[in-house]
């Protein structure tokens, strides 16, 4: 996904990120740069963790680089925000877990004061969008409970 985003907004977002972070972002944080050739008016960039068997702090990494998306969010004063399936990819965040995760922390954000109104995960495959959908019938279970 990332690698689709960047080509879509051009080389300005590469050279924007490049000048104002120099040294990246940590492992669990966000930060954001305008959208250049995107139709929006940000891009958040958020840094989640590579799958290392699960005892190196990654579900806590991968909670804050979801959380911080929805803190700069509320800082920004957006309305709306379009998420893929963070370190689900190619750095092998089990999909279950990882979709149980992002879904659980979207809601609990959206369940206190926001600037949101809609949160979007914009998945790539079919795969990960049962795994997403069946992550929100759970978060709607807990919910009714």
């Amino acid at each position: 996904m990332d690698g689709a985003i960047h080509r879509a907004a051009g080389p300005g977002l590469m050279d924007e990120m490049a000048r104002r972070y120099p040294d990246g972002t940590p492992t669990g944080t966000a930060v954001e740069t305008s959208a250049h050739r995107l139709p929006a008016q940000w891009v958040l960039h958020a840094v989640g963790p590579v799958w290392r068997g699960g005892a190196h702090g990654e579900p806590e990494h991968l909670a804050g680089a979801y959380r911080s998306c929805l803190q700069l969010c509320d800082e920004l004063g957006a309305s709306s925000l379009a998420l893929p399936a963070i370190s689900m990819g190619i750095y092998g965040y089990p999909g279950p877990d990882g979709a149980r995760l992002a879904v659980r922390t979207v809601a609990e954000h959206l369940r206190g004061e926001t600037t949101l109104s809609h949160v979007r995960f914009v998945l790539f495959s079919d795969e990960t969008l049962a795994l997403f959908a069946a992550a929100l019938a759970e978060e709607r279970e807990l919910e009714s409970d």
